[in-house]
């Protein structure tokens, strides 16, 4: 396929996959009549968005630069896109736009050590902090110990930093690990493409982009759908080879570290009274005696 400058090939394909979702009778329209394209016809989304057939046309080959919130928001209601689709399309539009200046590069930066302040303070909740590239950047003891496949694993980086992309889709073992496994490579390749919406000249990115798509036919297929995630959250089951299965709640808050690097801060936890919670505390208290056991002792025990 050919690559187009910029951000204009993802607009292409994004607004053309979401076109081919919605049959007629979605719509209201009449379907008499032989169909060459699986969805809507090009015609028939700009008849819903009140805008020309040749404006939709460019809109779809990527043209999206200078286009109207307004207009944007018609074309968002004639594919019925999601409330994550729509700040999707938003995002794309936001990005082709010539930068008033050219734009600064996007950095790793440290962990400021409040961070890791509250992170250890939450003693029976799994809590970690991933970039937007879904690198973690930071935990507690238990999430170490929650997230002990990946950090065991040999997709880490050289710094022995999990990225659960990688993880997901490169690691044999993954599919024991999580018990919907489908869904967790469904979640991680949308949330991959919203984030490549936000910042699609992020390098890292699209190296790591460009890296999956190579070796995992897989990610290849999903990444090609086009969809994506932003907000997220609810119920995941695991298969840990310590505390066996255990049913967490987690839920993501943004953590505004930096304005050069996307941050979240994920805390999982058991429903209280459950067999769940029980396994989640065994779990926290061997993490904490490892922790114990790895600190160098400070010389001032008694004799």
């Amino acid at each position: 396929m050919e690559r187009l400058p910029d951000n204009r090939a993802d607009i292409r394909d994004f607004l053309a996959t979401r076109r081919a979702k919605i049959t007629p009778e979605q719509v209201g329209l009449p379907t008499s009549g032989r169909r060459r394209v699986p969805g809507l016809r090009r015609e028939e989304v700009a008849v819903l968005a009140g805008v020309s057939t040749e404006w939709y046309t460019r809109l779809e080959q990527g043209h999206i630069s200078g286009v109207s919130e307004d207009v944007l928001d018609a074309v968002a209601r004639a594919l019925q896109l999601e409330e994550d689709e729509r700040t999707y399309l938003f995002d794309l539009a936001r990005a082709a736009q010539p930068p008033s200046r050219t734009p600064r590069r996007r950095k790793a930066v440290d962990i400021p050590p409040r961070v890791q302040w509250l992170l250890d303070s939450m003693t029976l909740s799994a809590a970690f902090v991933t970039n937007g590239r879904l690198d973690i950047v930071a935990t507690n003891a238990l999430a170490r110990a929650l997230f002990a496949p990946l950090f065991d694993s040999e997709t880490t980086d050289e710094r022995g930093r999990p990225n659960f992309a990688r993880y997901w889709f490169l690691d044999a073992g993954a599919p024991d690990f999580v018990v919907d496994w489908d869904g967790a490579l469904g979640a991680t390749v949308a949330l991959l493409r919203a984030e490549a919406g936000r910042y699609p000249h992020d390098k890292a990115l699209r190296e790591l982009v460009g890296e999956l798509c190579t070796v995992s036919a897989e990610f290849r297929n999903r990444w090609a759908a086009h969809d994506v995630r932003i907000h997220h959250g609810g119920v995941k089951q695991f298969h840990h080879p310590d505390a066996g299965p255990l049913k967490l709640v987690y839920q993501p808050l943004d953590l505004p570290i930096s304005l050069r690097e996307v941050h979240s801060l994920t805390i999982y936890t058991a429903e209280p009274g459950t067999p769940d919670e029980d396994r989640l505390k065994l779990l926290a208290s061997w993490a904490a005696t490892r922790l114990q056991e790895a600190e160098p002792a400070d010389g001032r025990d008694l004799p």
